[in-house]
């Protein structure tokens, strides 16, 4: 892993579809790229979802040649039952997905740039909103 930066999928497909101030900020980067595999895991989805999978999975690859795939482990699921607990103690539900992307920005400290506002019921978590 490089970098302190996790992007959400939100701020990936706004890259693919060529938003101009993610695309400088992510330029500006270089390497410092990193996206939890949680986030992969919805840009295939939706690229098979679409109307033409073979140039979204084109896309996603070649994104997937700048940026570091975070994957899960005893850590990640530690910080996620720590998330969803403090989140239902609450009463504020988000996606399952979302809390599995905040485990990992929590375990490797990274700062989380994402168009959701719901990552801010999460504690402890480092967010760029756009």
């Amino acid at each position: 892993m490089t970098g302190n930066n996790l992007l959400d999928t939100n701020i990936v497909i706004e890259l693919f579809k060529g938003d101009v101030a993610i695309t400088a900020f992510l330029e500006s980067l270089e390497d410092d790229i990193n996206i939890p595999f949680a986030v992969l895991g919805e840009l295939y989805l939706g690229a098979y979802r679409s109307a033409n999978p073979n140039k979204h999975i084109k896309q996603i690859n070649a994104f997937l040649k700048r940026c570091n795939v975070l994957i899960a482990d005893k850590e990640t699921a530690n910080h996620y039952a720590q998330i969803k607990t403090a989140l239902l103690q609450k009463g504020k539900p988000i996606p399952e997905n979302d809390i599995w992307i905040a485990a990992v920005a929590q375990q490797y400290d990274l700062k989380l740039h994402t168009k959701d506002k719901h990552f801010k019921e999460i504690d402890l978590l480092n967010l760029q909103s756009w």
